[in-house]
């Protein structure tokens, strides 16, 4: 079912989630979830940043100035520092309803304040790092790829993990408001739309943060936004698509620009299950047109969502459901996704240390 969805276009995949249920335990208490621990030589440190855009109105609540939330991970000294817990108290309540109604099960057993391997606020290494952001899929939240995030700071990278505001099922700012999701009906105007949104998101994040070169990559919706991002910005100079469509219609062949066009720097394009550029029109588009370096890897018995921590997550309910991340060991996922990541952005990224960036972990004006 999901590979259908994809095909269709990006924003069918974000707002048309399978339903699957899962066997329920005997138990109905909270699962106790952990995610696996990052395996670089450093630890990990991470701060959250409020970004406000003055200039910018908010393109789906009127009225409202552009707020986002982003939160950066880094090569840390070790330190007692508290762990962060994997999201925010209203964030994980709104994605624990809307993932019980899917998973078919009691929304108490989602517990998503559990604490990851990142400490709030560990000092950070000195020197200068290479950079790499993160866009989540459409309607996920930043939180949902920390993982690979982790995993990257403990290998020296800088993580910079954005939220979409109101396209996000619920983005928290520091002063306890909560945003929902306010996108309006599925249509290839509002996926256009969106994509552009999350376009000027991420430019804004590169201002902000003062960024002149860096790395990028996303699930979903994110990895059509890196290859956007791409097209319009050159300070993103290498990007790494995880499993997303890039149309927004593919039986009208409306496609994003970076398939139109292609690009001239590298691209890494990753798929599960079915999906690939052998069944997808939008990747074949982008391979005919791609001047850079390019490469495509697979999860044959991956599925959409083993791109995202739902991956080691869910199987942590007593039965993994597949509509959601295919029959893939869940370690051996894991390690692939890193070894291609980490090989990617190694290539591309940190190994020209004379183009390496640094970003300021203070709160950003």
């Amino acid at each position: 079912m999901t590979r259908t969805l994809r095909r269709i276009g990006v924003l069918a995949t974000a707002l048309a989630l399978p339903a699957v249920l899962v066997t329920p335990s005997a138990s109905a208490a909270p699962v106790r979830f952990s995610l696996p621990a990052p395996t670089g030589p450093y630890a990990v440190g991470s701060t959250d940043l409020h970004l406000v855009n003055h200039s910018r109105q908010d393109p789906w609540v009127p009225g409202v100035t552009r707020e986002l939330m982003v939160t950066v991970r880094y090569p840390a000294l070790p330190s007692g520092k508290p762990k962060a817990p994997y999201m925010a108290p209203g964030v994980a309540k709104t994605v624990a309803e809307g993932d019980a109604v899917k998973l078919g099960i009691d929304a108490d057993r989602l517990d998503y304040r559990f604490p990851t391997h990142s400490r709030i606020g560990a000092p950070a290494l000195g020197g200068e790092r290479p950079v790499v952001l993160y866009s989540p899929g459409g309607t996920l939240s930043r939180s949902h790829g920390t993982t690979q995030m982790e995993q990257l700071a403990s290998e020296g990278y800088v993580v910079v993990a954005i939220d979409h505001t109101h396209e996000a099922e619920a983005v928290e700012f520091p002063d306890g408001r909560v945003a929902k999701k306010a996108l309006p009906p599925s249509s290839i105007e509002v996926s256009q739309r969106m994509i552009a949104t999350r376009v000027q998101d991420t430019r804004f994040v590169l201002d902000s943060l003062h960024l002149t070169r860096v790395g990028m990559f996303g699930h979903s919706a994110g990895g059509f936004t890196a290859g956007e991002t791409m097209v319009e910005d050159r300070r993103v100079v290498a990007g790494a698509n995880m499993d997303g469509s890039m149309a927004h219609s593919q039986s009208k062949r409306i496609f994003g620009r970076v398939a139109d066009e292609g690009l001239d720097r590298p691209f890494l394009l990753m798929s599960a299950g079915n999906h690939s550029a052998a069944s997808d029109a939008s990747w074949q588009e982008f391979l005919r047109n791609q001047r850079g370096w390019t490469r495509e890897t697979r999860l044959p018995d991956g599925e959409h969502f083993s791109f995202t921590d739902y991956q080691t997550l869910l199987p942590q309910l007593g039965n993994t459901p597949a509509a959601f991340i295919g029959t893939v060991d869940p370690a051996r996922s894991v390690a692939a996704q890193r070894a291609w990541l980490s090989a990617f952005f190694g290539k591309n990224l940190r190994h020209r240390s004379s183009d390496t960036t640094s970003v300021s972990l203070s709160q950003a004006s």
